[in-house]
């Protein structure tokens, strides 16, 4: 035991080591005087050899590597145990209640909500006695078992339905409670989180919402911050499977709510009548009014001149064109025409489209029913 390896050591393995060789006042020394305190006590430990006492002589060689050979074993088994901290720290993946909330209100679950075209954002929380269930099932499978999410691909629209297929499978740490996967085209599908043991036996802790990831041309990427979010929670609810008609779990609605300090979803409808008939009031002004737009985008060749309506379009360096057109109430035609840059050569592409708005009567539910 030497001053520089010492140095080396953070003060919480210092403290243990001084605990251990019965250093007097160890718990209010600062690293540098456990350190002094540290060689002092091995110093004291170690016998003064006989030729020590002759002046001018050095003590034998082999006698000192005799002495040393405790502190080395010490120092051996102290990286041994502060490796299977790090293995186990990495392993549990067992959560702390956030927000204010007790121990025993935490559940087993996982969340997944659509960030984008190619990310999924998985948030879960797992209890301690979930992962001692899965110790025991995975018995001497334990040891070598790896924290593992896994891509559950839905083959039809069905939330429960035995047709999936793992797809991709992710290693993951504990420390954590989220985590990004990226999505390489769209599908539908559902993340489960558990350990996987080397011979493929998967054990589960929980299983998510079932999530439909979109085309590039129909999301746009979203921010990664549940403050930046505040303004697209809708948008991602909806996208996350939030409003749609198999969705029966309430996990993906409560954690919007938690993080969001708000209700998530359309508003409870009530009542005031007693025998459940809704009856608008007399003097109501709510209503609503709607109008459309439509987004016309294709490409050609670089350069070349388009016209939409005989209205000119911009172009990108690219070829590519995006433009907005308004979608009055009627049908209507049109015409897209692109002549190439020397204007030889012109192709016509006809979009007839017809938008019929009807506002329909106001009706109303019960509380009960909704």
């Amino acid at each position: 035991m030497t001053a520089a390896s010492l140095k080396q050591k953070p003060v919480r393995d210092l403290a243990r080591l001084a605990k251990q060789h019965g250093v007097a006042g160890w718990h209010a020394m600062r690293k540098d005087q456990l350190i002094r305190a540290l060689v002092r006590k091995a110093r004291a430990r170690q016998p003064v050899p006989a030729a020590a006492m002759r002046p001018k002589v050095a003590p034998p060689a082999r006698p000192s590597a005799t002495e040393s050979a405790p502190a080395r074993d010490e120092a051996v088994a102290l990286r041994i145990q502060e490796a299977r901290e790090r293995i186990a720290k990495a392993k549990m993946l067992a959560t702390r209640p956030e927000n204010g909330r007790a121990a025993a209100s935490m559940r087993d679950r996982i969340v997944v909500m659509v960030r984008g075209p190619h990310w999924l954002h998985a948030f879960w929380e797992i209890t301690s006695a979930s992962i001692v269930r899965a110790q025991a099932a995975l018995g001497q499978e334990w040891h070598a078992a790896r924290p593992m999410l896994r891509v559950l691909q839905l083959e039809n629209a069905l939330q429960a339905s035995p047709s999936e297929r793992v797809v991709r499978s992710i290693e993951i740490h504990g420390g954590v409670k989220n985590w990004f996967v990226d999505i390489r085209e769209p599908m539908r599908c559902r993340l489960e989180i558990g350990y996987q043991a080397p011979h493929g036996k998967f054990q589960a802790l929980a299983r998510s919402n079932a999530v439909t990831v979109p085309a590039n041309s129909q999301a746009d990427t979203l921010d990664t911050h549940w403050g930046d979010i505040a303004a697209d929670c809708e948008k991602i609810y909806a996208m996350s499977g939030g409003y749609s008609p198999e969705h029966s779990s309430t996990d993906l609605q409560e954690l919007f709510e938690e993080k969001l300090r708000r209700p998530i979803g359309p508003p409870v409808q009530r009542s005031s009548s007693v025998d459940g008939e809704f009856e608008p009031e007399e003097t109501s002004d709510f209503q609503i009014e709607v109008d459309a737009e439509m987004i016309v985008y294709g490409a050609t060749q670089p350069g070349a001149y388009v016209t939409l309506q005989g209205e000119p379009v911009k172009v990108g360096p690219d070829g590519t064109f995006r433009v907005r057109v308004d979608l009055p109430n009627k049908r209507q035609v049109l015409p897209i025409i692109a002549s190439n840059p020397n204007g030889v050569e012109r192709q016509t592409v006809v979009i007839a489209v017809e938008r019929n708005t009807k506002t329909m009567e106001a009706v109303g539910r019960d509380v009960a029913d909704v």
